[in-house]
């Protein structure tokens, strides 16, 4: 498995963990003080499961298990898979820490600073899905069809 593939799946595992953190302080605050989660919890909660850990490892494995880069492709380019890297990783955890400020925080700059991390999110996954767009291909898969192989 190759550091950068490793790198987005460890990743995708403490964003688990951090949404984890959040939901299980949730849901003691609202079964034993009866306090129930605010939107910004919620929204916290689940950026840091479904963007950090779903998406996270859904890019890691694809990132893996999709076949090389053909000799001639010019799209793919590492570097522009670890820029995605990063603008997922700043972006989710810049988003989850600005939703669980939001709770007590009504500034201004807060409110852009959330928005602008959902747009680095936003932005990191289109950059991620553009580079690979050019390993999506069947690699074999015209022989094997061509022979009546059916999937």
């Amino acid at each position: 498995m190759h550091s950068l593939v490793r790198r987005y799946v460890k990743t995708a595992i403490a964003f688990l963990m951090a949404g984890l953190a959040i939901g299980g302080w949730m849901i003691v605050r609202r079964e034993l003080w009866g306090r129930y989660p605010s939107p910004y919890e919620i929204s916290a909660h689940t950026h840091a499961i479904f963007v950090g850990f779903v998406m996270m490892m859904i890019m890691g494995v694809a990132l893996w298990l999709f076949p090389r880069p053909d000799r001639a492709d010019t799209r793919y380019r590492p570097a522009l898979v670890v820029a995605a890297y990063w603008c997922m990783t700043v972006g989710t955890a810049a988003r989850v820490a600005g939703e669980l400020l939001r709770v007590g925080v009504d500034a201004p700059w807060l409110r852009w600073a959330v928005a602008a991390s959902g747009l680095v999110q936003a932005a990191g996954m289109a950059l991620f899905f553009f580079t690979m767009w050019s390993r999506i291909r069947g690699v074999g898969s015209q022989a094997r069809e061509a022979a009546g192989e059916r999937f």
